[in-house]
């Protein structure tokens, strides 16, 4: 495969690796460094929020030094996560380690999403907490205790990661027993940040994890792979409209999002991997079929190739889609219709049928991967211009994305 006329591109730092590594490195006690960050808002949510405990944050170089005295979180008695599912839920269960009251909320469409399972889950352990109606904020009353907590794993894969990050700086043992998990690859990721920052966890099939306690994070440098999630839209559009490489990807990740190759290869995309590179060209792609369980975030770049596809593309996966920033299941549907795609949705599955893009403009619902899937479809668009309202969302993933792919 020849690597002429190639539009090279970098893959932003994965905002689910720099998240927990933020939350590990503000509980280990000493200097971390996280190597080759780069920010959106989640993740400077998770930087404020880190700071909020008392850590010490200084970025130098593409470099972040984190300074922590350990578990010592200060009086501040309100913390808030911004947008962040992922901050909500990770630094809940890390809020109630504190033995006073913490007010605990968000903003925008975080404020829409359910929060009562996370009470659920830490009232298991004593720690006194109470939601407005099912929603945030959080009323934390602190003092967690180790114990056997109870989690349902069809939620979300998120709480489970701050109860595992939590749990082992408790006096005793905890046990936590999990039904039916989505996204494992995430735990995968949690697990493995926690090891390399010296806590360990058994994992019996992703069903019971038994946490030992007194343990303590030590301080760690560690890098930040690219972003999978992000990087996924750009390699969609080298398979459609011409060759690209992107590159900071690493090929064994451990991020569910790298199953992109996967289903490229399944719509007969011609790829090649070399080191962090991926490297996608453009061929003939035709309809497949593709299960994104565990990988619910590749929704809305895979709708974008499927619309490219000859036939009829089969996406499994449809109810991980209902809390997300928007219900995204309905609104890859109803944006995609304006765009004359048909999109159905039946039984856990969502059917596309490709066709070309007629310019109109779409609602981004204030949902980061929904205007990147705007913007994306607007370059397949020969007929005209999609236009994209609210395209600021990105800023919560990927704030340089209309940048990079205005170039293409």
């Amino acid at each position: 495969m020849t690597k002429t006329c190639l539009h090279k591109m970098v893959a932003p730092a994965s905002k689910s690796y720099l998240q927990r590594a933020i939350a590990i490195a503000a509980l280990a006690k000493g200097t971390s460094v996280l190597k080759n960050i780069s920010w959106c808002n989640d993740s400077k949510a998770a930087a404020h929020i880190a700071r909020g405990l008392g850590a010490e944050l200084v970025e130098e170089d593409n470099n972040l030094h984190i300074e922590s005295k350990g578990l010592s979180i200060t009086s501040k008695n309100r913390f808030c996560a911004g947008e962040a599912g992922l901050s909500i839920r990770m630094f809940s269960p890390v809020l109630a380690l504190a033995n006073h009251e913490i007010i605990f909320t968000g903003e925008g469409s975080l404020l829409k999403r359910p929060a009562g399972f996370i009470a659920d889950a830490l009232n298991q352990l004593d720690a006194g907490v109470t939601t407005s109606n099912g929603f945030l904020p959080l009323t934390i009353k602190g003092g967690l205790k180790p114990g056997i907590v109870h989690v349902d794993g069809s939620v979300s894969s998120q709480l489970l990661t701050g109860l595992l990050m939590a749990l082992p700086l408790l006096k005793g043992d905890s046990t936590i027993l999990v039904d039916n998990l989505k996204s494992i690859p995430y735990i995968d990721m949690t697990l493995s940040i926690m090891e390399h920052f010296g806590v360990d966890v058994i994992n019996e099939q992703y069903q019971v994890f038994h946490i030992k306690g007194n343990q303590q994070y030590s301080a760690k440098t560690y890098n930040i792979e690219g972003d999978w999630s992000a990087a996924s839209f750009l390699l969609i559009i080298g398979a459609v409209k011409g060759g690209v490489e992107v590159r900071n990807l690493k090929g064994d990740s451990k991020q569910a999002d790298r199953k992109i190759i996967a289903a490229l290869k399944k719509s007969g995309a011609e790829i090649e991997q070399t080191g962090n590179s991926v490297i996608v060209k453009q061929k003939k792609l035709d309809a497949f079929e593709f299960d994104a369980t565990h990988s619910p975030d590749l929704f809305p770049p895979l709708a974008c190739l499927a619309s490219q596809c000859t036939g009829t593309s089969v996406i499994k996966g449809v109810s991980r889609l209902v809390h997300k920033e928007s219900n995204r299941a309905e609104t890859i549907k109803q944006e995609f219709a304006k765009m004359g795609i048909a999109i159905r949705l039946k039984d856990d599955r969502m059917y596309i049928t490709g066709s070309n893009p007629l310019p109109c403009t779409v609602d981004s619902h204030n949902d980061h991967r929904i205007a990147m899937a705007g913007g994306v479809m607007n370059l397949f668009c020969d007929a005209g211009t999609i236009r994209v309202t609210n395209p600021q969302a990105i800023n919560k993933s990927y704030p340089e994305f209309f940048d990079v792919i205005g170039d293409l």
